[in-house]
């Protein structure tokens, strides 16, 4: 069984209880330890179509649920940019502190864990071609994809708030 791989990226945006952003950016290559990784457009398409349940966590840890498809909470599609998501913020503890820190711009930003389903190397550089998605999640410390964003929106003015994308292994 392959290992599952995270990758993360920053900026959000709030709007009525709602993050929305981008968790991948197509074409932008980034640093991953000692290699370099690009996403290619289409390689959430299968993964999106398949009906599969997807998580938004917080941190990457299954025991702070903010939202899935499965329930409507999360919505996620691929656009020419792409992985765009926006999340329904529950209203909860997790999800009342989410939203206070993502107001002050304290979130380092989105990640996103995955099986690579189809990648091709080239000498260090490792291009995605189609992925497994498993969960995106809200990300508390640094990203590294620098292209990628995330925004918390709210209907009340306050600053809105980014952050660049960095890989978190």
């Amino acid at each position: 069984m392959t290992m599952l791989e995270r990758r993360a990226a920053t900026s959000l945006t709030v709007a009525n209880r709602r993050l929305v952003g981008y968790a991948a950016r197509f074409n932008t290559e980034a640093r991953i330890a000692d290699f370099r990784e690009v996403i290619r457009p289409g390689a959430f398409r299968q993964s999106l179509a398949s009906g599969r349940d997807i998580l938004c966590l917080r941190d990457h840890d299954p025991a702070v649920l903010l939202g899935r498809t499965k329930s409507n909470t999360l919505e996620l599609r691929e656009d020419d940019d792409g992985l765009y998501f926006s999340l329904a913020v529950p209203d909860t503890q997790a999800g009342r502190d989410l939203l206070a820190l993502a107001e002050r711009g304290d979130l380092g930003g989105m990640s996103f864990g995955f099986r690579a389903v189809d990648d091709a190397w080239e000498g260090d550089l490792r291009e995605l071609r189609q992925v497994e998605l498993h969960e995106v999640s809200i990300v508390q410390a640094f990203p590294a994809y620098a292209a990628t964003t995330v925004e918390a929106r709210s209907l009340r003015p306050f600053d809105v708030n980014r952050a660049w994308l960095e890989t978190i292994c």
